[in-house]
């Protein structure tokens, strides 16, 4: 299969395959003219990889998993790898949580000032004008 219909199969840039290929997540046979030449498999690999991805691993970790997946063993390091993945994800999870949490709290504190939360609420910004 050529690198297009790699591409379309597998709902990516032709741009995304090079990159997987240089990271050495996906390879490829050169024709006489020099035209990436992939196999059959190549646009489920590539969906396996997008999976990957999406689940926020980077390539490096992809990288050691898919030998596992090719042979279908998995190995404790293999899973001490997906349970740091999954920490790492659940720890940045709590951390946004915890960001939306203060926002909400200053979204409150606007939209309902109170002198403890501002206390320029405490004299009025103007004051009236006094003729002399």
């Amino acid at each position: 299969m050529r690198i297009g219909e790699v591409a379309r199969g597998a709902g990516v840039s032709p741009r995304a395959l090079r990159y997987y290929e240089e990271q050495g997540l996906l390879s490829s046979e050169r024709t006489s003219g020099g035209q990436r030449d992939y196999p059959e498999s190549a646009v489920e690999r590539v969906r396996l990889i997008q999976q990957f991805f999406t689940a926020g691993l980077p390539s490096r970790a992809i990288q050691r998993l898919l030998p596992c997946v090719d042979s279908g063993e998995g190995s404790p390091e293999v899973f001490d790898l997906l349970t740091a993945e999954r920490d790492r994800i659940t720890a940045a999870i709590a951390d946004l949580a915890a960001t939306r949490d203060a926002l909400d709290s200053l979204i409150a504190t606007a939209h309902h000032p109170t002198p403890e939360h501002c206390p320029g609420l405490r004299e009025p910004a103007w004051a009236p004008y006094e003729s002399p």
